[in-house]
C-alpha cells in the first residue's frame, strides 16, 4: 500500500521562506517526511485497520507555520515595533529524523537548497536568530554548529534541563517554562479520587525521567504507589516490541488509572503495538501539557476515541490574540508561494488553490478553514504555537532595543541592513522583558516566578465516533505553598465499564474502627487491615494507627467514636445492691424477732442458763452488722466512706468480743463448780464482761490510727467496667483495713479455740458447741473473702464486702439463736426445770 505524501505541488523541497530586511531561520516538523512514512507503512500492513493515523498525523504540526506567518505579519504590520524594516523566515521542515535534521541545518548554513559543506552562501540573506523545536535533541544538534558563528537560539518546545546548562548552550533561550506545578496537580488529582495505586508510562527521554523521578517523589510524600512503569523508547522503530508494556496493563488488574507523559507519537505507537484497544478500559491521565493529542483523536473520529473515553488530560490554555479571525479568513490563495500550504488544502478539501494540479477540482472562492470540522485542531491554540508567537516577538522586540541603542549611539548604516550582527543580540535577548497582548510577561530570566494554570480537560463520548474535550477542573499554581485545585464531578464521564467513580488501589481503605499494618516487603500501598484493640478508635480512613479514648471514655462497638462513660455505683436500684439491701432487711427483720422471742421468754431456764445480759448484746451487735451493710449501698460520699469501715470494724468487734465473753463465761461457769476460790470469785465478780470493752477499745485504736494516718476516700474507677465509671470508696490505707480484718480474724480465732475446747463440758443448755460452729463459718467467710475481694473490681468489690458482712452475721445469728429459738417456740418441754432435772439424774 502506497502513501505518497506530496503528490502536487512538492518536487523534493523541504523548506518554504518569506523574504525580508531581517529573516529568521525556522524549523519546524511540518509534515511527515518520507522516510517515516515508509515506517508507518510497516506498521499499517501488519495493522491494517489503522490507516486512519496516517492522515492524524500528516498535518497536525501545520498550525505552528501558520502560527509564525501570523506573528510576522502582525509585527511587519505593527509602526511602533521594528519600524522600516520588514521581518521574514526561512522554514525547514524538521522533523525528529537525523537525517532531515541534518539537512535543514546544512541548507541553513550554506544558504542554498543544494546544500555545499564548509562554503556560506547567499550571506546577503542570512538569518539573525534560528528558532526551533520542538525536540530538546533537535535544538541540541542545531546549538552544536550555530554555536560556531554565535547565533541565537529561541526554542518553542517544551522546557528542557539540558538546555538551560548555559555553560553548553550560550547562545540558547527557551521559551516555555518549566512545569513546576504539574506533578502536583497530577498528585491534587489523584489524591481527590483517592487514586493509590497506579501505572505511569513516559518516554525515555531525559523530560520522561525527570518527570517520572519528580513525580514519584511527590507520590511518596503522599501514600501513592507505582504500580508499573513502562519507558517507551525515544526513536521509532517497527522492531520495538512494547509486549512488556501489554503485560504490566494485564497483571495490574487493580490499576485503573495510567499517568502518560510523553509525545504523541509515544503513546499512539504503543497503544497500536500493543492491541490495547481490546483490554479493558482504563482511566488515562494525560500529563504533557503541550501535547494536543486528544483534539486530534477528536478531529480524526477514528477508534482511538473509545479507547480514551473517560480520560483526563492537563492543558495549559493559551491565546493568541486575534489569531482565530486570522486562520478563519485564510484562503488559498494567501500564500501561494508556500508548497506546504497547497497540499494542505488538497489534503484538507481535496481541491486545489493552483492550476498546477490538473487532478484536482479548483477551490470554491468562499472556501475557509472554519467550514472544516475535519481540520479543527488546526484551528485549536496549542503551547509549541503560543512559543512560537512569543519566540517571533521576543527576537522582534530584541531587535528593536538593539537597534534604538545604535540610533542613540548615532550610528549610521546602510538600509540594507548587512551591518546587523547576530551576536550583536544576545545581550538584549536575555534582558528583554515586556508583556505581550496576551497580557503575558515574556523574558528569559532565570528566576521567573510565573503563575501555572492548567485546565483539567475530560475526554466525554456521545456517539461511537463522536468526541469533545470538556473543562471540568482547573489547577494554579505559584508555589508549593500557594496552589489551588478545583474539580466538577457533575461534569465528568467516567469510561462506560464503570459505574461509577472508578477505584485504583492496592488494597481497599481501611474504614473507621480499622488501622493499617504495612506488609513486609510490599509498597505502602498494600496493607492490611486489623481493628483497633479494646479501649481504641479510628475515626478516620486508613489511620496509621488506633487512638486510646481518655479514661472517661469507652470505644462504641464499631471502635469509631469515644463515647462519655456513664458514672454508677452500688445502688439501691441496681439489681445487685437491690438483692442484697433486701437480704440485709430481711436478716435484720429476723434478728429482731430474735431479739423479740428472747425478751419474752427471758425467764425460761434456756435463756437464762446462757447469760441473757451477753445475749442480748450479741444480738444488738448481729443486728448492727446487717445494718452497717446499708452504709455500703447507695452513692458514697465522704462520710459514708469512713463510716463503711469504722463501724464494719467495731460492730464486728463487738460481736466476736461479746462471743468471746460467752465462751469465757462457759469456762468459768463449769470452774466454778469444782473446789477453789479464785474461780469463784472470778465467775461471781463478771469479769468475764471485761473482755468486751477491752476488745472494743483495742479496734477503736487501730481505726483511729487508721482514720489519722490514711482514711478512707471518695475515688472512681475507670477501668473495671467498659462503659461506666465507678464511684466508690477507696480504703484509704489497704494494710490498714487489712489489720482490722486480722484483727477480727485474732478474735474469732480466740473464740474458736475456747469453744472447741468446752464443746463437750456436760451440761443440758452448753452452747460451746453452737459457739464453736459460728466461729468456724465466720472465719470461713472471711478467709474466702480476701482473695475473692482481690480478684474483683468495681462495683463486685463493694458487693463481695456486704456479701460477707451479711454472711458471716447470719451465721453468728443462725447459728447461736436459731437452734434455742427452736427449742423455745417448737420444743417448750425441753426449756423446763423438770427436763433439766430429769436429764440430770439419767447422768
Amino acid at each position: 500500500m502506497e502513501l505518497p505524501l506530496f503528490t502536487c505541488g512538492y518536487k523534493g523541497e523541504t523548506n518554504t521562506y518569506m523574504e525580508a530586511d531581517v529573516n529568521l531561520a525556522t524549523f519546524i516538523p511540518i509534515s511527515i517526511p518520507l522516510d517515516l512514512s515508509q515506517y508507518l507503512q510497516i506498521l499499517f500492513d501488519r495493522k491494517p485497520t489503522l490507516l486512519w493515523k496516517f492522515d492524524l498525523l500528516k498535518w497536525r504540526n501545520y498550525q505552528y507555520l501558520l502560527t509564525l506567518y501570523f506573528a510576522i505579519e502582525e509585527i511587519n504590520k505593527d509602526s511602533n515595533l521594528l519600524p522600516n524594516i520588514t521581518l521574514g523566515f526561512h522554514i525547514y521542515n524538521a522533523f525528529n529524523s537525523n537525517k532531515i535534521t541534518l539537512e535543514g541545518l546544512l541548507m541553513w548554513l550554506s544558504g542554498r537548497s543544494d546544500y555545499i559543506p564548509n562554503y556560506k552562501c547567499n550571506t546577503q540573506h542570512k538569518a539573525l536568530g534560528i528558532i526551533s523545536g520542538n525536540k530538546p535533541e533537535f535544538s541540541a544538534s542545531i546549538a552544536t554548529l550555530s554555536e560556531l558563528y554565535n547565533v541565537p537560539q529561541v526554542t518553542y518546545g517544551p522546557f528542557d534541563s539540558m538546555l538551560s546548562d548555559k555553560d553548553t548552550f550560550p547562545s540558547l533561550y527557551q521559551m516555555s517554562t518549566e512545569d513546576r506545578g504539574l506533578a502536583q496537580g497530577l498528585i491534587s488529582l489523584l489524591l481527590h479520587f483517592g487514586w493509590r495505586w497506579v501505572g505511569i508510562i513516559v518516554s525515555d527521554d531525559q523530560r520522561g525521567r525527570e518527570f517520572l523521578s519528580d513525580l514519584k517523589v511527590k507520590m511518596v510524600k503522599e501514600d501513592i504507589c507505582v504500580a508499573f512503569t513502562v519507558k517507551l523508547p525515544d526513536n521509532l522503530n517497527e522492531n520495538v516490541n512494547y509486549d512488556y508494556g501489554l503485560q504490566n496493563l494485564k497483571q495490574h488488574a487493580r490499576v485503573n488509572v495510567n499517568v502518560f507523559y510523553g509525545d504523541i507519537d509515544d503513546l499512539l505507537f504503543f497503544c497500536v503495538d500493543i492491541r490495547i484497544f481490546v483490554t479493558r478500559k482504563k482511566v488515562w491521565i494525560l500529563a504533557k501539557p503541550h501535547s494536543t493529542y486528544l483534539e486530534s483523536i477528536i478531529n480524526g473520529k477514528h477508534i482511538m476515541i473509545n479507547l480514551f473515553s473517560g480520560s483526563f488530560s492537563f492543558l495549559k490554555k493559551r491565546t493568541i490574540p486575534g489569531f482565530e479571525h486570522f486562520l478563519e479568513v485564510l484562503t488559498p490563495s494567501h500564500f501561494p508561494g508556500d508548497v506546504y500550504f497547497s497540499k494542505f488544502w488538497i489534503d484538507s478539501f481535496n481541491c486545489s488553490p493552483n492550476s498546477r494540479c490538473g487532478n484536482y477540482k479548483p477551490c470554491p472562492v468562499n472556501i475557509s478553514l472554519k467550514t472544516k470540522d475535519k481540520i479543527n485542531e488546526v484551528m485549536t491554540i496549542s503551547e509549541p504555537s503560543y512559543s512560537i508567537w512569543s519566540a517571533v516577538y521576543a527576537v522582534a522586540h530584541a531587535l528593536h532595543k538593539m537597534l534604538l541603542s545604535k540610533t542613540e549611539t548615532g550610528s549610521k548604516e546602510d538600509r540594507n541592513t548587512d551591518w546587523l550582527l547576530s551576536w550583536q543580540l544576545h545581550p538584549f535577548l536575555r534582558n528583554i522583558k515586556f508583556i505581550n497582548t496576551a497580557e503575558d510577561e515574556i523574558s528569559f530570566g532565570e528566576n521567573k516566578n510565573i503563575m501555572e494554570t492548567y485546565d483539567i480537560q475530560n475526554f466525554i463520548t456521545y456517539s461511537f465516533r463522536n468526541a469533545l474535550l470538556l473543562k471540568v477542573g482547573e489547577f494554579v499554581f505559584k508555589s508549593a505553598q500557594d496552589q489551588g485545585f478545583f474539580i466538577n464531578e457533575v461534569l465528568i464521564q467516567w469510561p462506560n465499564n464503570f459505574k461509577q467513580t472508578p477505584q485504583s488501589v492496592c488494597t481497599q481503605s481501611c474504614g473507621p474502627g480499622f488501622w493499617k499494618v504495612l506488609q513486609k516487603e510490599r509498597p505502602v500501598c498494600c496493607f492490611s487491615c486489623v481493628f483497633c484493640p479494646e479501649q481504641h478508635i479510628s475515626n478516620q480512613t486508613d489511620q496509621q494507627g488506633c487512638i486510646r479514648c481518655l479514661s472517661q471514655e469507652y470505644p462504641n462497638p464499631e471502635r469509631n467514636q469515644c463515647l462519655p462513660k456513664a458514672v454508677t455505683f452500688l445502688s439501691f436500684e441496681d439489681p445487685l445492691g437491690m438483692a442484697l439491701a433486701c437480704t440485709a432487711v430481711c436478716f435484720s427483720v429476723s434478728t429482731t424477732a430474735v431479739w423479740g422471742i428472747f425478751l419474752k421468754h427471758q425467764e425460761s431456764a434456756i435463756i437464762k442458763a446462757n447469760n441473757r445480759t451477753l445475749s442480748y448484746i450479741l444480738l444488738i451487735s448481729i443486728l448492727l452488722c446487717f445494718l452497717c451493710s446499708f452504709l455500703f449501698i447507695g452513692r458514697p460520699n465522704t462520710t459514708s466512706c469512713i463510716l463503711q469501715q469504722i463501724t464494719f470494724a467495731l460492730v464486728f468487734t463487738l460481736a466476736i468480743s461479746t462471743v468471746l465473753a460467752k465462751t469465757i463465761t462457759v469456762i468459768l461457769a463449769f470452774r466454778v463448780m469444782k473446789p477453789g476460790r479464785t474461780m469463784r470469785r472470778l465467775f461471781v465478780s463478771g469479769v468475764y464482761n471485761a473482755v468486751i470493752p477491752i476488745c472494743v477499745v483495742i479496734q477503736l485504736i487501730i481505726s483511729g490510727v487508721w482514720l489519722e494516718t490514711s482514711p478512707p476516700y471518695i475515688d472512681t474507677d475507670e477501668y473495671s467496667e467498659h462503659a461506666h465509671i465507678i464511684i466508690l470508696c477507696n480504703k484509704g490505707s489497704i494494710i490498714a483495713f487489712y489489720c482490722v480484718l486480722a484483727y477480727l480474724g485474732t478474735l474469732a480465732l480466740g473464740s474458736f479455740t475456747v469453744a472447741f475446747l468446752v464443746r463437750n463440758l456436760p451440761d443440758t443448755f452448753n452452747e460451746a458447741k453452737f459457739l464453736t460452729f459460728s466461729m468456724l463459718v465466720f472465719c470461713s467467710v472471711w478467709v474466702t473473702f480476701i482473695p475473692v475481694y482481690q480478684s474483683t473490681k468495681g462495683k463486685a468489690m463493694v458487693a463481695v464486702e456486704v456479701f460477707s458482712i451479711l454472711a458471716s452475721s447470719a451465721g453468728l445469728l443462725g447459728c447461736i439463736f436459731f437452734p434455742k429459738c427452736y427449742i423455745i417456740l417448737l420444743r417448750p418441754d425441753k426449756n423446763s426445770l423438770i427436763c433439766i432435772k430429769k436429764i440430770a439424774n439419767k447422768k
